[in-house]
């Protein structure tokens, strides 16, 4: 299994599009600083790049780049299944938040999620797997049959045991965004 993280991790390092698994489906993931590559990730899955993105890592100084702070309450959660809205470094790419002023960022619990951030070297996109508005892949060989043709690699693993996505709350409120 060690010789698919490496090889999703180049693929990310080198521009392409991974769909792996994270704590409740199957998600794709690129490099959010590849405009080239977000751009496809959302061509792919027919989403407005206004909506924004979920980065995830594997620690928060792979946020340190995104972020200029990570409050107490979020980092009290983490690692773990809660995604917060917090406020992004000044010139950020527009395509990471969207029309959205802050950015949804998680220190994912999963641990192959993890695993391929820290061997990636960075934060990666975190979208579910799916066209938008149809359920996402909840399994290996769904993701392959579903998006093999249209991805650069499907990375072998298993979803995490969260039966929904993740919660989305505000890093200034606490206030749940998305339960």
């Amino acid at each position: 299994m060690s010789g698919s993280l490496q090889h999703a991790a180049q693929v990310i390092r080198s521009g392409g599009i991974v769909a792996y698994a994270t704590e409740h489906c199957f998600g794709f993931g690129c490099d959010p600083w590849n405009g080239r590559a977000v751009e496809r990730l959302l061509r792919i899955k027919h989403r407005s790049s206004d909506k924004g993105l979920i980065l995830i890592a594997a620690d928060a100084e792979q946020l340190t780049p995104f972020v200029i702070e990570i409050p107490e309450r979020a980092a009290r959660t983490w690692p773990g299944p809660y995604t917060w809205l917090l406020e992004p470094r000044p010139h950020l790419p527009r395509w990471i938040s969207g029309r959205n002023p802050r950015i949804a960022v998680r220190i994912t619990a999963h641990s192959q999620a993890a695993r391929l951030c820290r061997t990636a070297g960075r934060a990666i996109v975190s979208t579910s797997a799916n066209r938008t508005g149809r359920r996402p892949a909840r399994g290996y060989r769904e993701a392959l049959r579903r998006f093999g043709a249209s991805i650069d690699y499907v990375l072998p693993g298993r979803v995490g045991d969260l039966g929904a996505p993740t919660s989305i709350r505000d890093g200034a409120t606490g206030e749940v965004v998305r339960p």
